[in-house]
């Protein structure tokens, strides 16, 4: 969806249902083998790929959106790696590899990837998909309020 970021559900005023096209059950992949990052992965390749594993998202990726992000991963580690930019010069030429900047173009495709599996909060918000973390339950905090509320309790009494 163009346009600018919706609002998270919570954040709107109207709460319309939401307009949207016929939703068609498939069978999901009874159990999902995610790949392993490769060990010999540029760090921020393997970072990205290993973030997938933790995010919300995982839960509906099937074995073709983890081959993309493999693919991706990889082309990002091949980019971001040591590229072969010559050979030096006289008899025993060596060959030359250099860090060289990452090329705008392939910035722009990775992140189209990373679009398309719902990598960052906006792009799940325009695919009307919300993630929210489970509350957990700080039971210090629950053990004090009730110690206030005794006490309250005892001196109103």
């Amino acid at each position: 969806m163009p346009g600018p970021v919706p609002k998270r559900s919570s954040d709107r005023r109207r709460r319309n249902a939401p307009v949207g096209g016929e939703i068609i059950e498939a069978p999901a992949a009874v159990v999902v083998d995610i790949p392993e990052s490769d060990s010999e992965w540029h760090p921020v390749a393997r970072r990205w790929f290993e973030s997938l594993k933790l995010s919300g998202q995982r839960r509906w990726y099937e074995p073709s959106d983890w081959a993309i992000a493999y693919l991706i991963a990889e082309s990002i580690s091949r980019d971001l790696n040591p590229q072969f930019v010559g050979v030096t010069a006289g008899d025993q030429s060596e060959p030359i590899y250099e860090s060289i900047p990452l090329k705008g173009a392939s910035l722009a495709a990775y992140l189209k990837a990373m679009t398309n599996l719902l990598a960052t909060e906006g792009d799940r918000r325009r695919a009307s998909v919300e993630l929210q973390r489970a509350k957990t339950v700080d039971e210090d905090e629950e053990a004090s309020d009730a110690a206030v509320v005794h006490y309250l309790a005892a001196v109103d009494s």
